[in-house]
């Protein structure tokens, strides 16, 4: 799907040209001189308008940073004499993604189960209350109205709820610590 020129302009402006001095700053640091990162700002704004549609772009910073780094390798690649700080260059040009690692988002997916089934375990009343506040929004009023309830009901029930949803993420949190200061005890010799 190809986007307008006007479309993708406005993308540039709006998700892309906020991020030019990180991206310049961070060339600066990685050992750029200062007419490469004037280089490697143009290119990156040059690739951008040869685009036909900006839609698979999902993090315009990432995506610049992304752009910004992989024209700076080329330019390394490309040049005649290789200078030995070029290879800590190549290095230095490692850019933190936007992307959350494998590592945080299995850990996250975990803990949604985690909270998932103290919602489930919460008493009937206190855990319709509280989804209907808190997963889909509804305000005190419109709760009170469609359960018969007031809306103090409501609210004390939507406190009730998350009181015990804390309680219980912080009973598992020490008891995590708890099974973890275990395994790194030392282990002691028997008295004989």
């Amino acid at each position: 799907m190809t986007q307008s020129r006007a479309e993708i302009i406005a993308f540039v402006g709006a998700q892309i040209l906020p991020h030019e001095a990180d991206v310049r700053a961070w060339l600066r640091r990685s050992g750029s001189a200062p007419e490469d990162v004037d280089d490697v700002v143009q290119e990156a704004y040059c690739r951008l308008a040869g685009l036909d549609s900006v839609a698979h772009i999902t993090s315009g910073r990432a995506y610049f940073f992304r752009i910004a780094r992989n024209i700076s390798i080329e330019k390394i690649r490309r040049a005649r004499i290789v200078r030995i700080d070029c290879i800590t260059e190549i290095d230095a040009l490692h850019v933190v993604d936007d992307e959350p690692s494998p590592e945080r988002v299995v850990a996250s997916r975990r803990e949604l189960s985690r909270v998932r089934r103290l919602i489930e375990d919460l008493p009937e009343r206190c855990r319709q209350i509280f989804t209907l506040r808190r997963i889909h929004g509804l305000s005190q009023k419109d709760i009170a109205a469609r359960l018969g309830v007031t809306e103090n009901v409501v609210e004390t029930q939507a406190a009730r709820g998350l009181r015990l949803i804390l309680r219980a993420l912080s009973e598992a949190t020490a008891q995590d610590h708890l099974v973890s200061d275990k395994t790194h005890e030392p282990v002691r010799k028997r008295d004989r």
